[in-house]
Parts: C-alpha cells; sequence; structure tokens
C-alpha cells in the first residue's frame, strides 16, 4: 500500500510517501517540503505549491492520500493558508481518483507513539524509528507528512490491501463486482487509477 501524506502549509507544505506492507512494516519511499516566498502573490504561491504536488503525485504514484485535518487556530492567515493547500491537494488527488481520508492530529500522534498528545519530537522520533531511518526527519513537516502516510496505513492498508488482492486473485479485478464494500470498491479503483501514466519530475525548492 503507497500512501501520499500531506501537512498542508502555504509557506511550508509536507509531502511523505511511504510503502506500508500487510505486516505493518513501513518503508520511505519520498519526502519533500514544498515552500512558497511570502512575497508572492497568493495565487501564485498556491500555483508553485500546486506544482509540486502534481510533480510528486506523478512520480510515485499513490494509491490514497492522508490530509491533516484542518482546525480553527488564532492566527487566521494560518488557518487560510493551510485551508487553501488541503483544497488543492484533494483536487490534485480526485482527478486521479484517488480516495483521500483527513485524520486529526491526535489520531495521528495516537497512531504513531501510542499517546494523542505526543509532542512533534516524539512524532519525528517514531517516525524515524518505524521508518528504519538513521536520523529524525526535518523540518518538523516532514516527519508529520510521513506520520500522517503511515498512520493511514495502519488504520486502512490491512483491510484495503487484502480487498484488492482477493479481488484479483478471484478474477474480480472490476471495481463493480459484486460482494465488495464500498470501501474496497473505492480501493480497487484507486489501484487501477494509480497506473495514470507521466512522467517523473522534481520541482526544486
Amino acid at each position: 500500500m503507497r500512501v501520499l501524506g500531506v501537512d498542508p502549509g502555504l509557506t511550508r507544505c509536507g509531502v511523505g510517501v511511504v510503502d506500508v506492507a500487510p505486516d505493518r512494516t513501513a518503508t520511505l519511499v519520498d519526502v519533500v517540503v514544498l515552500r512558497s516566498p511570502t512575497d508572492l502573490s497568493i495565487e501564485r504561491r498556491l500555483r508553485r505549491i500546486a506544482d509540486g504536488l502534481e510533480a510528486v503525485f506523478d512520480e510515485h504514484r499513490p494509491q490514497a492520500v492522508a490530509l491533516e485535518r484542518v482546525f480553527a487556530r488564532s492566527d487566521v492567515s494560518t488557518i487560510m493558508g493551510t485551508a487553501q493547500i488541503s483544497g488543492v491537494a484533494m483536487l490534485i488527488a480526485a482527478r486521479r481518483e484517488l480516495p483521500v481520508a483527513l485524520h486529526t492530529p491526535s489520531e495521528v500522534k495516537a497512531a504513531i507513539t501510542g499517546y494523542g498528545r505526543a509532542d512533534k519530537k516524539q512524532v519525528g522520533t517514531m517516525v524515524a524509528r518505524i521508518l528504519g531511518l538513521d536520523a529524525m526527519p526535518k523540518p518538523a513537516d516532514a516527519a508529520d507528512a510521513l506520520a500522517l502516510a503511515i498512520c493511514h496505513a495502519w488504520r486502512t492498508g490491512g483491510v484495503a490491501g487484502a480487498a484488492v488482492r482477493d479481488a484479483a486473485s478471484a478474477g474480480r479485478v472490476d471495481a463493480d463486482a459484486p460482494g465488495l464494500t464500498p470501501a474496497q470498491r473505492a480501493w480497487i479503483a484507486a489501484e487501477r487509477s494509480a497506473a495514470v501514466s507521466g512522467a517523473a519530475r522534481r520541482v526544486k525548492e
């Protein structure tokens, strides 16, 4: 199961891609922090982040997308930027017919560390341990994006992945095959859409 996690932000947007096996073993595929200068107009900043996200989608062809659920904060500009990038990421995923899930920070922390109020250092340390990395991913946006991807795979990967394998072994490659749940149909559709072609490219910061 390949999941792309997005820690949305207008100035810094963390993007992490992981492969997670049925036994919950996770492997790092890629991680990048996309940036947009504050002196650019809002539409150009959104386009810059969107271009970077599309490059990662096309290069790694994820099977699912996980985003941090936006919560109200005291800084309105931060809320707006986060919400705008979340919308951009969801639109890019929808155009590729990929399932999108939103996870709260506490859900991610609980899945990764076992404690819903863990701090960023604890999350980063556990992400490094789970992925077998020598050091904690930095900046925190990178670690958070990877944590989102791992959290989503652990919460849904076993069932979804088994559905795909079972359907394939039974010859039911069509998402409309009888006997499948809505979630299983969505996952098979995502597997099929992962074959969408696209030139692998990298947008430099």
